[in-house]
């Protein structure tokens, strides 16, 4: 109901499953002190479960639909959660040519289990690490799977990451 509610409004939103995202989780459990979902935040405002009129009035003292965060640069790889059967992580299937990704000598059939201190368990979490990574650092390190080796990459988001 919340995602059809923002989306009837053009309100832009950013879903992240606290089932399978132990960072998201964490940060939903200290922003709301509660384990329900679903958690909205508008601004300062902490909505824990489905209320359309809460929503509503914190629309409205936030000015309408939020401002979208500054995003980091894309990547510039493809990546889908690895298979089942091998170890967990981003299963990176393809890099842009001059990407961060490229520039990191990131290769198609590596499997990203890390970004700094942040363990990748699939996409969302690569996702979720970049995220929090760029908006402090310029640098990291990616660490991947690489033909049964650990491989450590340098990462640099460039000079608009922050």
């Amino acid at each position: 109901m919340a995602k059809e509610f923002l989306s009837r409004r053009g309100i832009p939103y950013r879903e992240r499953d606290v089932s399978r995202d132990p960072v998201a989780l964490a940060e939903m459990q200290h922003r709301s002190g509660q384990i329900g979902v679903p958690v909205i935040t508008i601004g300062n405002e902490v909505i824990v479960g489905f209320n359309a009129a809460r929503l509503e009035q914190a629309l409205a003292a936030a000015g309408g639909a939020p401002q979208p965060k500054r995003r980091r640069p894309p990547l510039g790889a493809l990546v889908k959660d690895a298979p089942p059967a091998g170890p967990a992580g981003a299963y990176v299937g393809s890099v842009r040519a001059s990407s961060i990704a490229d520039q990191a000598a990131l290769r198609p059939g590596d499997i990203i289990i890390a970004v700094g201190p942040y363990p990748v368990r699939g996409a969302q979490d690569l996702e979720t690490a970049l995220d929090k990574l760029a908006a402090q650092y310029r640098y990291t390190s990616l660490f991947v799977l690489r033909d049964g080796q650990r491989v450590e990459l340098p990462l640099d988001f460039g000079s608009n990451a922050r």
